[in-house]
């Protein structure tokens, strides 16, 4: 399968690139992105194939399905790594939680978080083509807390790969910080910069496309690529859990083959989203997407109004950080499918000029009938976290908990919801230990323990141990001063 450009092509690439050239150098013309020429046409007869498969072998057929360049054995060694997650079996357990209301948790990985389902295999694709192609690569990370520590999990001490990554200092929580400090693999750089998420997404954007960064890199041997979802190595994976989630419904019982279900995203970047997207092109029965925010709601005023406008807004910490995002890179794909690349081109050159776009009512009513949105402030979010601990003995994070907003306003509660909860409750504990037990201003360690008391849950030995972990990646610098850094790495 060939992959195509989501603004249109210039001279200065080819008009189509393969999957393995498309993840080495996921920016496109123009400042685009790739995406596939064509989807796979899955349907009914591949859910039906696939009701008993393992999980490995329902994403091996349809990594299949997709005819990327990558070697059979590379992608079942790649795939492998989920027999590493909690329960090879099953790495991504549906749980009921209220009538017709189902969480398909994707944090059973070893960084705790839903990244892990698809930079897990996505490193061992990246490291295999840079060595087959004796090319060695730098891959910068943008991390709004779960990216960096699951990409630098990944690529740790993997051939041919050196890692940067970007992370806003006092933008994550604990946990997620010290995944990343504590990283001692000789390849890895870890970067906090004095800014928001949207500064280091838009630093490596610029790295991405900088012809003198490139130069420089070029200089000592070295290609650029990234680990973040503009790269689609990123959204293919994201595709699968997916199409399993909806399987595991079947497999329960919930739903019968063929039965339309809601998928609701907790988004910042929209790689989820974009994920449960495809998979409903490619033939999952899907009634409509709902996207659910934060204080950071820029995606609600898009999918509600068609307007996609940044000229008043600056990014709000929230109690869910990792969706404190303005700028979400993955809904230019959306854009691309539905009304092509000589329109997404001008929206996109209108927000990068205009700090805005606005959609024409044609335009915004094609969108609705694909997504809908709303968005769940702090106190709502720890207030679902409580009444659903209390009412269905069920412990989320903050960032779940936003959907389960969406659930009660956008959704026929007629139909079967599934809800994808992206992190364990242990990259958020103070949060969490507030909304169960009113403690403020807890340090991590302590609200990890009080909540492991409160709700009779093991705290997993990967996280403990990070507190007692030598923090040897201590660098925070201005964010002028990041290509400076990873070059002094380099």
């Amino acid at each position: 399968m060939n992959f195509i450009q989501t603004r249109g092509y210039d001279e200065n690439r080819p008009k189509m690139v393969t999957f393995s050239e498309a993840i080495l150098s996921p920016i496109a013309s123009f400042g685009g992105l790739y995406v596939p020429e064509k989807l796979p046409e899955l349907g009914e007869a591949f859910l039906i194939k696939h009701l008993h498969s393992s999980y490995k072998t329902l994403a091996f057929d349809m990594l299949s399905r997709f005819e990327i360049d990558i070697d059979k054995a590379v992608i079942e060694e790649a795939l492998a790594l989920y027999d590493d997650f909690d329960d090879k079996n099953n790495p991504v357990p549906v749980v009921k939680v209220r009538e017709n209301l189902y969480v398909s948790e994707l944090y059973h990985g070893p960084t705790r978080a839903f990244k892990d389902m698809a930079l897990q295999p996505f490193g061992i694709v990246l490291s295999s083509i840079a060595q087959k192609r004796n090319e060695n690569y730098l891959i910068l990370a943008a991390t709004s807390g779960d990216t960096g520590p699951a990409a630098l999990e990944t690529f740790k001490n993997r051939a041919n790969v050196q890692v940067a990554c970007l992370y806003p200092d006092g933008g994550t929580s604990d946990v997620q910080r010290l995944q990343m400090v504590t990283e001692d693999a000789k390849n890895l750089k870890v970067i906090g910069i004095h800014g928001v998420f949207d500064d280091a997404q838009n630093a490596l954007k610029r790295l991405l496309a900088s012809s003198e960064f490139n130069a420089a890199l070029r200089e000592k041997n070295i290609s650029l690529s990234a680990a973040n979802s503009v790269n689609f190595g990123r959204i293919i994976f994201q595709i699968i859990y997916h199409i399993h989630s909806y399987l595991e419904l079947v497999r329960q019982n919930a739903v019968s083959m063929g039965e339309k279900v809601y998928l609701n995203v907790p988004s910042g970047n929209f790689g989820n989203a974009l994920g449960g997207y495809y998979a409903w092109k490619m033939g999952l029965p899907v009634e409509k997407i709902i996207i659910s925010s934060n204080e950071n709601n820029v995606l609600t005023r898009l999918i509600r109004d068609g307007k996609y406008d940044l000229r008043t807004m600056k990014v709000v910490n929230t109690t869910s950080p990792a969706m404190d995002i303005l700028k979400s890179s993955n809904v230019e794909r959306v854009l691309f499918d539905l009304f092509g690349a000589v329109r997404t081109k001008e929206l996109m050159e209108d927000l990068e000029s205009k700090n805005a776009y606005e959609l024409t009512s044609s335009e915004l009513a094609t969108l609705r009938e694909c997504f809908d949105a709303d968005f769940c402030n702090g106190d709502e979010g720890k207030a679902y976290i409580k009444e659903t601990f209390e009412n269905n003995a069920y412990l989320m994070d903050p960032h779940t908990a936003t959907c389960f907003k969406s659930f009660e306003t956008c959704s026929n509660p007629e139909i079967k919801t599934i809800i994808y909860s992206t992190a364990e409750w242990t990259k958020f504990s103070p949060v969490i230990a507030n909304a169960l037990t009113g403690e403020k201003d807890a340090q991590d360690i302590v609200a990890l323990e009080s909540i492991s008391k409160t709700a009779s849950l093991e705290i997993p030995a990967m996280v403990k141990g990070l507190f007692s972990k030598k923090i040897v990646q201590g660098s925070v610098i201005q964010k002028e001063d990041i290509e400076k850094e990873i070059l002094k790495f380099l």
